[in-house]
């Protein structure tokens, strides 16, 4: 039998391993673009070929060889298949455009607290191959998953969450549909035992769900009582929406109510996801400056200015996925955004769509946060405020100047502790 793992990133060097025990006797290939450049011309030459989320299922020789007969798989759906197959607990998968590793952690963090044996793996960044060894008949995996591990997947979770759902990534779908279809794989293939929990309030969440045969659960925050924004260190209301998710499935579970509050309480957050990194005083006043590096797309840079009352000084701009910028321009014009930075790729495209707040252009990462503490404290000397906001919330992916967006936040952070 002939394998090959496709795109040999974190999941492919897990996978691999996984690989050789169970095919001791059996050559692995490897193709990668980092290795070879016509990496995806051999793929009907194989059996069995493990994609890895890097690489678009849509891609014309992905699908040629599927019409040939080539067998694809992921490490996703192997992880699948082997808790079914050796009844290795239960898998809770997390999706949404975003929100998943905030939901997932937390809710894993809640798990842990009632001495649950619980498990996060996935996009959050853990190999979910990896943690299959230590899993037993009554462990719980909680899986984030993003729309290209859930493409092709053919499996659904046996409690599926589905968070807001918004367009996203056409820079590697070829539709919204696509995109669309893609996340639906975390609902479709479940069975009447199975359940799904989505987001009553967002019509993509509900038509996914939909497509399920488990029991459906709409969560809506404002329908919960055990705890309030005021109660969290995350902020802002999408936050609050994720916490809620979080210990409404916590709660499902039959953990008791008060431990769940009192882990929602204590949870700081996960790096680059509206991180408070630094404080700085002008005249007296204070600057707050918060890191939302994960911030992707224009609907989680709306979600961050929205989280805050005070004047904003916005950071944006990166590497374009070919998504529409105007409904973020609606909401700075209605925001206490008074002026957004912007650098990058697709600077000149977010200047067009949010036309109407001051606009100024910066060549790098250090220019925009540095125009943005200056103009902050500038702002705080001429109006009575007490506090202004730096947020640097891209909207956009950072492939244009950086490795990835945990990258792009840790070189903000370090710019921004050092700050006076």
């Amino acid at each position: 039998m002939k394998l090959a793992i496709l795109g040999f990133g974190r999941e492919g060097k897990a996978l691999k391993a996984y690989l050789r025990k169970k095919y001791p006797k059996e050559k692995i290939a490897i193709l990668d673009r980092k290795t070879d450049p016509d990496y995806l011309r051999r793929l009907g030459d194989f059996d069995i070929v493990f994609r890895s989320p890097g690489v678009p299922y849509n891609f014309p020789e992905i699908q040629k060889a599927l019409k040939k007969g080539t067998e694809f798989s992921s490490a996703t759906k192997v992880f699948f298949e082997e808790v079914r197959k050796n009844k290795k607990g239960s898998i809770i998968g997390i999706t949404g455009t975003k929100g998943k590793g905030t939901t997932s952690s937390l809710l894993y963090d809640i798990l842990k607290a009632a001495k649950k044996d619980a498990y996060l793996a996935g996009n959050i960044g853990t190999p979910a191959l990896s943690i299959l060894p230590k899993l037993k008949k009554n462990s719980i995996s909680v899986i984030e998953l993003s729309s290209f591990q859930l493409q092709g997947l053919g499996l659904s979770p046996d409690i599926s969450v589905v968070l807001n759902v918004f367009p996203d990534h056409l820079d590697a779908h070829r539709s919204v549909k696509e995109y669309l279809e893609a996340k639906s794989e975390i609902a479709k293939n479940q069975n009447k035992s199975d359940v799904i929990f989505y987001n009553k309030d967002n019509r993509n969440s509900f038509l996914i769900a939909q497509k399920s045969k488990g029991k459906k659960i709409p969560i809506s925050e404002k329908e919960f009582k055990l705890f309030s924004p005021a109660d969290l260190k995350i902020v802002g209301p999408h936050n609050f929406k994720n916490a809620v998710m979080a210990a409404e499935i916590g709660l499902y579970l039959g953990i008791k109510p008060e431990i769940v509050k009192a882990t929602v309480k204590r949870y700081k957050g996960l790096p680059y996801r509206l991180e408070l990194v630094k404080k700085i005083k002008a005249d007296g006043k204070s600057i707050e400056i918060y890191n939302d590096s994960a911030s992707t797309n224009p609907d989680t840079t709306a979600a961050a200015v929205k989280s805050f009352k005070e004047p904003i000084f916005l950071i944006a701009g990166g590497k374009d996925k070919n998504l529409d910028y105007a409904p973020l321009g609606a909401t700075l014009k209605k925001s206490s955004v008074r002026e957004a930075i912007l650098f990058g790729e697709n600077k000149a495209k977010i200047e067009k769509a949010v036309g109407g707040i001051e606009i100024v252009l910066a060549g790098n990462l250090e220019e925009a946060l540095a125009a943005a503490a200056k103009d902050a404290k500038n702002y705080l000397r001429f109006y009575p405020d007490e506090k202004a906001i730096v947020v640097f919330s891209p909207g956009a992916t950072s492939f244009d100047m950086f490795k990835d967006y945990a990258d792009r936040g840790k070189k903000f952070s370090k710019l921004a502790k050092s700050l006076d």
